[in-house]
């Protein structure tokens, strides 16, 4: 039987569930904690090898991102101590999202956080860690929060707005079976999240293994006797003492020498030298108005919804165009496993593949997207991996500079060592069937985590109840 709803700040509410402000909930003086100021730690202080330190770009969907954290020397985990996480903590985006935030797992107990975070760490004799971070993921406190920050441009919190809030919550035992049932569901979605991983990491390596390092030519190489470019003599040696399986139908796909050629050097014998205009199609995006935009529609791609991490993700705050544009701006849909680029921005560099639960989907501005010719044998699975292997030289990482925007002429005229197709098809037969499975896990994802945005209201309301012998 439902119970008895209340008006509160975050909709309606449960009238069988207590509430505190959560100062009230926090272990006392540092229950919310900002980061360290600017002046305690500076980029420069950054090293190889250490602790690392996280900030509001590895806050993930209630789990912190790993990738590509900077790390602390001891001497500096040692003097801002006052900053290190624990097990259970919470952490919350000071800056900008202000509503988002992530759990403190194992894996990052003793890590520090930076001065654009705030910490809340609770006292669990009075409330379950992970209940009280499924409860910040709570639609009707994302919004309140957001429309208490303070700063017009950039919106932000601090450590009173925080402290004061209300948290509602029912008894501890309830708490802990609320996230189990909700952290099952994560569980499932980071289960397919780190599958995706693997499964990229497999694509890449085969990609570099087969038209960067030429490996299987090399192999083919050594085993006749025939000579190897110099530049290739050091992977030929790391080749020599690889022991290798029976895999005759990959090496036979590939020749067994190297010929040089004015455009890029040493290439396998009997492949094609292409710019990359010829063999893939740069399609640009268009200016869409925002008075054009209503609730539900086309859904449309922005420069926001590409994560640094190499994906396209659909958030929150998307924006729709009629259905009707469809038919008038055609050429700016985005088909299947099409490849999009950032070219000018803060997110300049950041690029994903559109999967099919995100269609249709009309690009905005300030993207290209690559699209293999008709009739080119070249797929969509080597177009990714190949722009994921030169956009970051494109962008001048290499060498420490940033590129503040791209031109379609720096893709181009790029020029690509092809294959026969049949070496191409190969690889697409094997990258592809990655894709196609990342997909399948993402699109599974999508409907989990809608799974559990709708339990989670229906369980703070009272709608839905777990039985006492639950818990």
């Amino acid at each position: 039987m439902a119970s008895e709803l209340i008006t509160t700040e975050y909709g309606l509410i449960s009238s069988n569930l207590k509430s505190k402000k959560l100062a009230q909930l926090c272990v006392p003086k540092m229950g919310v904690q900002t980061g360290p100021f600017g002046s305690q730690l500076h980029k420069e202080d950054y090293v190889e090898v250490g602790t690392p330190i996280i900030t509001v770009e590895h806050l993930g969907e209630n789990r912190i991102r790993h990738s590509d954290t900077p790390y602390v020397s001891d001497y500096d985990k040692d003097r801002l101590s006052k900053y290190s996480l624990k097990e259970g903590d919470i952490v919350f985006s000071r800056v900008g999202s202000v509503d988002r935030r992530s759990l403190v797992r194992k894996a990052e107990d003793g890590w520090l956080f930076s001065g654009r975070c705030l910490r809340v760490r609770v006292d669990k004799s009075k409330i379950y860690p992970a209940y009280l971070s499924y409860f910040f993921g709570y639609e009707g406190f994302k919004n309140y929060i957001r429309g208490i920050a303070v700063g017009a441009t950039m919106p932000s919190i601090n450590t009173k707005i925080l402290s004061e809030i209300r948290v509602f919550y029912p008894s501890l035992p309830e708490q802990k079976a609320i996230a189990h049932i909700l952290g099952s569901l994560d569980d499932k979605i980071e289960l397919n999240r780190q599958m995706n991983e693997t499964l990229e990491a497999m694509a890449q390596a085969l990609f570099k293994s087969w038209f960067v390092d030429f490996d299987p030519v090399i192999d083919n190489a050594l085993a006749a006797g025939n000579a190897i470019p110099d530049e290739f003599a050091e992977r030929a040696e790391q080749r020599k003492g690889i022991e290798k399986k029976d895999n005759s139908e990959i090496q036979d796909l590939f020749p067994d020498a190297f010929e040089f050629t004015e455009e890029m050097g040493w290439i396998p014998k009997g492949w094609d030298v292409e710019n990359l205009d010829k063999k893939i199609d740069v399609l640009n995006g268009f200016a869409f108005k925002s008075k054009d935009y209503v609730e539900k529609g086309l859904f449309v791609l922005r420069t926001k919804n590409f994560t640094s991490e190499r994906s396209i993700e659909i958030l929150g705050d998307d924006v729709y165009l009629p259905n009707e544009f469809e038919n008038t701006f055609s050429k700016y849909l985005s088909e299947p496993f099409d490849y999009h680029l950032v070219m000018v921005g803060a997110s300049v560099g950041n690029r994903g593949l559109i999967e099919p639960h995100q269609l249709p989907a009309l690009r905005n501005q300030n993207m290209w997207c690559f699209r293999p010719k008709p009739n080119s044998q070249i797929s969509r699975s080597y177009v990714k991996y190949m722009l994921d292997f030169v956009t970051p030289q494109k962008l001048g990482l290499a060498s420490g500079s940033a590129r503040e925007f791209f031109r379609k002429g720096d893709f181009q005229k790029h020029q690509l060592c092809l294959p026969s197709n049949a070496t191409l098809n190969k690889f697409d037969q094997i990258a592809f069937s990655y894709l196609k499975k990342k997909a399948q896990n993402n699109s599974e994802n999508v409907s989990l985590s809608k799974l559990r945005d709708t339990l989670l209201p229906k369980l703070m309301s009272g709608e839905l109840r777990i039985p006492d012998d639950v818990f």
